[in-house]
């Protein structure tokens, strides 16, 4: 296996390890305390702000900067945790250059949005570092509630419970919890382990017992879970990846961009974590630019992503977009593969120039040969192992705005539910509020 990797070029330590750490550093790093007061005194503090309006787990921004303006940062991390338990996390991957920075007063009149998630991160690390729980659980309803998925809507669901009084069990496939929090989201946004730190720090409300290593439908049915439990509550993501459906997609070097992200989040050692030094990234959205910059970062030569649409159409925002070229990655539009070349290692990836009419894409019939030794696919998860009972709605489990699916008993958030974009402040909204309705129901 190792000689085959040399030849197709896909090889470990490509920089050495001073290199390596340099690039994986904190993408922002964080402010200081004078830092956070001068950032805070920009907010004009507006009433009906919208920047509040546009975040989906609706924290009161005026309130918390102008608690961090007083100088006061725990009061303001208890005013952003109230709303989103993950804060910590939502400060340092969101993109509130899409969100709450692009609806910013500042950023309409000046260009320059006051940063929110900086200063969001300052309030909550400033909070986590003094090993507090800013909440207490209510007393003891005697209700036990399931949840499967330790991902951000898994867990914000599983406080609000315990911090309600119920008694929760939190099932999880893999072996820690944090789902693409701790497995699906570059090193760079979340450096010194703190997706783990951060589920320690949550769960310090107690009544929440994790079990690891329980898959649904495989380990798990849900009449079993119903039967067991007085609710279920179900994060169970988007485990299944789209195929390229191009030949040669099952040659050696070509691998799914997720798994090659969850790899590198989990290594002791990046210089040991083997990169191709021409690498293909096909698809448009997050996952996308994540691993095209880690391979970047981890010494590839040359790294592109080759999306079927137009810039405008891409799913990663500009920021995102602008951060991947800055580190020398090349962004091709409107071209989608045709076949991955190479003899049982990949070598080549064949590109077809694509248009778009009405909405859909189809080819030109003109294509293009990139050197390719690492093929990576990050064109979108897919639901796998949803009990059949459950209803869908666009190939996600359907739910209502409560997050009830068709099952009664039964209901679902995150990625894996019809509705909101699948983005973690987004989960964690969908959590928080099933939470709040599986407890109006149990309570009667």
């Amino acid at each position: 296996m190792a000689t085959s990797h040399q030849a197709s070029g896909i090889q470990a330590a490509r920089l050495d390890a001073a290199g390596i750490a340099e690039n994986f550093s904190d993408l922002h790093p964080p402010y200081d305390a004078h830092e956070a007061a001068v950032a805070a005194g920009r907010c004009y503090f507006c009433y009906d702000a919208p920047c509040m309006t546009a975040c989906p787990t609706s924290i009161d921004i005026p309130q918390f900067i102008r608690e961090i303006q007083a100088g006061h940062p725990e009061s303001a991390a208890r005013t952003i945790l109230e709303q989103n338990i993950l804060g910590g996390m939502c400060a340092r991957v969101c993109p509130t250059e899409t969100l709450c920075e692009e609806v910013c007063v500042r950023e309409t009149a000046e260009g320059k949005p006051v940063e929110i998630g900086r200063l969001q991160r300052y309030a909550t690390d400033t909070l986590m570092e003094k090993d507090e729980h800013p909440f207490t659980r209510a007393a003891a309803t005697g209700k036990k509630v399931a949840v499967v998925g330790a991902g951000p809507a898994g867990l914000s669901a599983a406080h609000r419970l315990a911090m309600l009084g119920h008694d929760v069990v939190v099932y999880d496939a893999k072996t820690k919890a944090g789902g693409l929090n701790e497995f699906g989201i570059a090193a760079y946004k979340t450096t010194n382990d703190f997706a783990q730190r951060e589920v320690d720090w949550l769960l310090q409300i107690g009544g929440i017992t994790m079990d690891y290593g329980k898959k649904l439908g495989e380990d798990l049915s849900l009449d079993a879970l119903k039967q067991a439990y007085d609710a279920v509550f179900l994060s169970i993501g988007l485990a299944g990846v789209n195929a390229l459906r191009a030949p040669g997609e099952d040659m050696e070097g070509v691998r799914d961009a997720v798994e090659f992200i969850a790899e590198l989040r989990q290594a002791d050692d990046l210089t040991a974590l083997p990169v191709g030094r021409n690498v293909v990234v096909i698809g448009g959205g997050m996952t996308a630019v994540d691993a095209a910059v880690q391979s970047k970062l981890l010494g590839a030569e040359n790294v592109t992503i080759a999306y079927r649409r137009s810039r405008e159409e891409m799913g990663a925002s500009r920021f995102e977009q602008d951060l991947a070229a800055s580190k020398g990655v090349k962004l091709m539009f409107n071209v989608m593969p045709v076949a991955v070349q190479g003899n049982g290692a990949a070598a080549e990836i064949e590109l077809e120039y694509t248009q778009v009419t009405d909405g859909k894409v189809s080819g030109t019939g003109e294509t293009v040969r990139l050197a390719a030794d690492q093929v990576f696919k990050a064109i979108g998860q897919t639901l796998e192992g949803q009990p059949d009972a459950l209803a869908l709605e666009g190939r996600k489990i359907k739910v209502d705005a409560s997050g009830r699916t068709s099952v009664a008993g039964v209901w679902a958030g995150g990625d894996c539910a019809s509705g909101g974009e699948d983005l973690t402040v987004t989960a964690v909204a969908e959590g928080r509020d099933a939470a709040m309705d599986i407890h109006s129901s149990l309570m009667g």
